[in-house]
Order: C-alpha cells, then structure tokens, then sequence
C-alpha cells in the first residue's frame, strides 16, 4: 500500500511539472525504480509512458481550450517525431548511447545559460516562420527530438519547449502548448514499442495515470493563469535539476 502511496504521489508531481516545462520523468522513474527494484527497466520505463502520457495528452487538450495552439507546427512536428521515435527505439538496440550519456549534461547546461542571457527568451510570442518553411523546420525539430526521445530521452519535453522558443519565435506558453502536442506523439511510439514486446504494467501504469492527469490539469492551468515568465522561471530550475541528474548519471554511477 506505500509503494502505491508513493508512486501515486511522484506520478501528481510529475504530471504537473510535465504540464509546464517537461520533466516529469525526474520524478516518475527514479519513483518506479525506488519501490519496484526487481521489475525489468524496460518494464517501469514502459509503465512510466503509460502513466505520463494521459498526463501529457490532458495538458495539451487543456491548452488547446485556453489559448491558439499552432497547429501548422505542432502537427508536422508530432508526425515526425511518432515516426523518428520508432527509429530512435530501434538504434538503441544496436548502438548504445554512451556518447550521448556524457554530452547530455554539457548541452544543458548551454541551454540553461542561453536562456539565463537572454533575459526577454520566450517572453513575446513573434513567430518567424510561416507557410513550407515552418513545416520544414517542424519537421526537423519534431523528427530530431522525436529520434532523441526514442534513443535516449532524458529532457525531451524541456528540449522542445527550448526549441519552439529559440527558432519559432514563440512565447514559452504557446511554445508549451505545441511541445505537449509532439510529447503525446513520442510517448504514443514508445508506448507502442513497450506494449508491444510486453514491457507494461497495466494496473500500476493506470493508477498513476489518473493521478498524473490530476497534476497535470492543474500545471497548466498554472501556467496559462502566471504566464511565460512563470514557465521560464519553472524551465531554468527543471534544467538545473536535469544537468545535476544527466552529469551524476554520466560520470559518477
């Protein structure tokens, strides 16, 4: 009954953290593995999916309602990122992502100090592209992440989120709403892929989902009631809490 108390409890903070900025998965996985340390990792990373993505797929229904999701980004971009998720699933089994493991925490913390320099990032919504050039450059982010997220994974939402901001000219709350769109897309491949080759907790998967859909609902009414400058403040500290994690990860386990 702890063990549930528990992970019940990770999978709510998850969801609303996950619903502003990505990162959810800090707290869901290491909860998974903490109380279920002889079930298979494939298995709680599968369960894990389960669980975050009818948290994901609330936040961005939550979004749609409240405020103008781009569409003409968010769906070529979550296209290519089910697609490229498959692949980035499929490469892992053959390449193993050491090298990845090791540059993740130094791309980060290049991503924390962007964003610390420019103090205006993400706080005016000014798309720069429009028409075949979007879709193009949504193609390429949401296939790129989508590839990552399938290899690797570790940030993928605050990726996304870093991203639509830096080369859409999007403001960081409806650079949110798009990055929940392709999340669902790259959670829907992977969800796929575990429940297909049986790596699923069903009933725990399920009970953490409604608790993460609860903290979900209410992460992104946060963020669309405080703003961008809210969610910037929530993105710096979820990518501090990733570079002490990725770095702990890479050089010190």
């Amino acid at each position: 009954m702890t063990d549930y108390l528990i992970l019940g409890a990770a999978a709510f903070l998850a969801g609303m953290i996950d619903a502003v900025v990505g990162g959810g998965g800090l707290i869901q996985i290491p909860a998974l593995f903490s109380t279920l340390p002889n079930v298979a990792p494939a298995t709680l990373l599968g369960t894990s999916k389960l669980a975050g993505i009818w948290g994901t797929a609330a936040a961005a229904v939550n979004f749609s309602r409240r405020i103008s999701v781009a569409w003409s980004t968010a769906a070529p971009a979550a296209v290519a990122a089910f697609i490229l998720s498959f692949l980035g699933a499929y490469a892992v089994t053959h390449v193993p992502p050491d090298f990845l493991r090791k540059l993740l925490p130094f791309i980060l913390i290049a991503v924390a100090l962007y964003t610390l320099k420019k103090k205006d990032f993400g706080q005016v919504h000014a798309p720069v592209h429009s028409g075949g050039r979007e879709q193009f450059f949504a193609v390429l982010i949401g296939g790129g992440i989508g590839f990552y997220d399938g290899f690797f994974g570790p940030g993928t939402g605050s990726f996304l989120l870093f991203l639509f901001v830096r080369f859409f000219g999007f403001d960081f709350l409806a650079a949110s709403a798009v990055s929940k769109v392709v999340n669902v897309a790259c959670n829907l491949a992977a969800l796929l892929w575990f429940g297909y080759s049986g790596h699923l907790l069903w009933q725990v998967g399920l009970l953490m989902a409604v608790l993460n859909v609860a903290g979900s609902l209410i992460g992104s009414r946060l963020a669309m009631r405080h703003g961008s400058g809210f969610v910037r403040k929530i993105f710096l500290v979820v990518v501090s809490a990733l570079i002490l994690r990725t770095t702990y990860d890479a050089f010190f386990r």
